[in-house]
C-alpha cells in the first residue's frame, strides 16, 4: 500500500518548512523511527522520522525546497 509521508507541523504558528537533507534515498527501506529528512524551521534543523516500517518508493520534495504544513515530501511502500 502508498502512503505519503507529509511535511509535519512541528509548532503551532509553523506553516512552511525547508527540507535540509534526505537521511534515506529512493528504494531505502526504513523502520518506525528511522530518520528520514531534515527541517528548518526559524533557523532550528528537527529530524523527521519514519511512523512505520516500509520502503520509500519516490520522492515528491527536493533538498532546500519550501515546503507546506501537509503537502507530501515523499511515498512509502507499506506491506499490510
Amino acid at each position: 500500500m502508498k502512503k505519503q509521508i507529509t511535511m509535519p507541523r512541528l509548532r503551532p504558528e509553523m506553516k512552511a518548512g525547508i527540507l535540509c537533507a534526505w537521511t534515506v534515498s529512493p528504494g531505502d527501506a526504513v523502520r518506525a523511527g528511522d530518520c528520514l529528512f531534515e527541517v528548518e524551521t526559524d533557523k532550528v534543523v528537527s529530524q523527521i522520522e519514519a511512523v512505520e516500517d516500509g520502503v520509500i518508493s519516490q520522492f515528491l520534495a527536493e533538498e532546500g525546497d519550501e515546503v507546506a504544513v501537509g503537502a507530501p515530501v515523499a511515498i512509502l511502500e507499506t506491506h499490510p
